[in-house]
């Protein structure tokens, strides 16, 4: 391992100097090789006087730090916490250093900005006069914050650990001589790696949350919900463990789901420039968080999982198994089949469809006949039409950013079988179909008066939408990132499942 001790301290001489020849001696012992930068000594201008930071040209000292700092496995920072923060020194050096296009650089996708020095991890030792416990929990350590997630981690360098040292005011020699020698110890840890099992566990845990994309659960919960109240009125749905088990089946199902999705769709969302929240995958593949093998042992266990939950399903539902079995086998089908073979609807030209019809009358059905619902009866058909018209202007949009990695790949969704121009056009038109259907529900009554009084909510939204639609067709459809678009889209079809199920379960 290739380690970089960076003293940040004005003094050499410092403790904070004693802490960094402490650390170096711990990681030379754990096998590592070991360089070091002490700032004091090196000659640079910690002022930036142009525009950009990389007009200003770098002194030789300079040169050579961002030549350690790209050749280190593991960065070492050792400094002082002064005023709640880190010396000028560190920062003018931060400020020189750690410039666009090195540390990091403008994209389209994500937050717009890519950390470039990724494969590294880092350590902050800092010294303090205020007890560490008080720098923590009243001030929030805004040094420590400010370096390991706008500094070090905006560059792409994880993980970060920090060491805190205080109160130096109050230390004794033989307190002192204990911090050097756990300085010491941080060094030797490295022996074991620069990732302790529950960083990697951490590490790990947050690629499945990012690989489940959460955001978009709420939606197949208030449609389920809608669901079960209408096929049991007379309330008691939330009591009754057939519809836990049952919401239970579409959860992992829709974790199955996005999981296929992600491998199926890798190549494109590896060409994607556009990706955002809404749109481009999770990116787990893409980014390196997940593996294929655990995406598909992923799978594996979610659909067991469904399995599994839908044995306990029949076991204590009220109704027939026969109409159960067949609602969820097709609702799998068609979900699983949005992208995995043979199917891959997504890649024929019926992703749309399919995902509205999979979130409207899909899930709704389901929730209805798992509590002894008829699905003959003509209610939880005429509730999911709103919702199925609303569904399709966002899922329409969210291929307007993939578009071309889309079409790289074959994947014919509708931006890319007609376009942005058309792809706008459809999203309107149906933004227009849901209102005129929700106000229709709402004037006369139908599906039990599910949809009363959601035409003063859907009509204003509608007309909103359909402006901002018209607005950008007119600008031209010039494609990229539409994140404003999809959260008002998104937002629009919410109005088509609470409204229901606020006034199914005041019935």
């Amino acid at each position: 391992m290739k380690v970089l001790v960076i003293l940040g301290h004005p003094r050499t001489d410092s403790l904070c100097g004693a802490l960094a020849a402490a650390y170096r001696d711990g990681a030379r012992s754990s096998g590592a090789e070991v360089r070091s930068l002490e700032l004091a000594n090196l000659e640079f201008d910690p002022h930036v006087h142009t525009p950009s930071p990389n007009e200003q040209a770098l002194e030789d000292d300079l040169d050579a730090a961002r030549e350690l700092v790209a050749w280190a496995d593991h960065l070492v920072f050792v400094f002082p916490t002064w005023w709640g923060t880190m010396p000028a020194l560190l920062k003018g050096f931060l400020d020189r250093v750690m410039t666009p296009e090195f540390a990091f650089r403008s994209c389209e996708g994500g937050t717009g900005y890519e950390g470039l020095l990724p494969g590294r991890s880092a350590q902050l030792i800092t010294t303090m006069d205020t007890p560490v416990l008080i720098h923590r929990l009243l001030y929030r350590q805004p040094g420590i914050n400010a370096m390991a997630r706008a500094t070090l981690g905006f560059c792409g360098i994880r993980p970060v650990r920090s060491l805190m040292l205080g109160s130096v005011r109050e230390a004794d020699a033989r307190q002192r001589e204990v911090w050097l020698e756990r300085a010491r110890q941080e060094g030797l840890r490295l022996q074991h790696g620069r990732e302790s099992l529950r960083e990697q566990a951490a590490f790990k845990l947050g690629g499945w949350l990012q690989a489940l994309r959460l955001q978009f659960y709420p939606m197949t919960f208030v449609a389920y919900t809608a669901g079960a109240l209408a096929a049991a009125p007379d309330g008691g749905v939330l009591r009754n463990p057939a519809f836990w088990l049952g919401y239970l089946c579409l959860f992992l199902l829709e974790v199955a789901t996005v999981l296929v999705n992600e491998r199926v769709d890798f190549g494109s969302d590896r060409q994607n420039r556009f990706y955002s929240p809404f749109t481009g995958g999770s990116r787990v593949l893409v980014e390196g968080r997940l593996s294929l093998r655990e995406l598909n042992a992923g799978t594996a266990v979610a659909l067991g999982g469904f399995a599994a939950a839908f044995a306990a399903l029949v076991a204590v539902a009220p109704g027939d198994a026969g109409p159960m079995l067949w609602v969820t086998g097709v609702l799998a089908v068609l979900a699983i089949g949005y992208t995995a073979p043979p199917l891959k609807l997504s890649y024929r030209g019926l992703g749309e469809v399919d995902v509205a019809l999979t979130h409207s009358l899909g899930v709704l059905l389901c929730g209805y006949v798992f509590l002894a619902g008829d699905w003959t009866d003509p209610l939880p058909w005429w509730l999911s039409l709103p919702l199925f018209l609303a569904i399709i202007p966002s899922i329409t949009l969210s291929g307007i950013p993939d578009r071309e990695a889309d079409a790289a790949v074959a994947k014919r969704t509708l931006a890319v079988r007609l376009g942005n121009g058309g792809a706008l056009v459809v999203a309107l038109v149906f933004t227009v179909l849901a209102a005129v259907a929700g106000a229709a529900f709402h004037l006369t009554g139908w599906a039990q008066g599910a949809y009363a009084g959601i035409a003063y909510f859907v009509v204003p939204h509608a007309a909103w939408l359909t402006w901002l639609l018209w607005r950008e067709r007119q600008r031209g459809a010039p494609g990229g990132r539409i994140d404003g678009l999809m959260a008002v889209s998104l937002a629009y079809v919410l109005w088509f499942g609470l409204v229901p199920l606020v006034n199914l379960a005041a019935a």
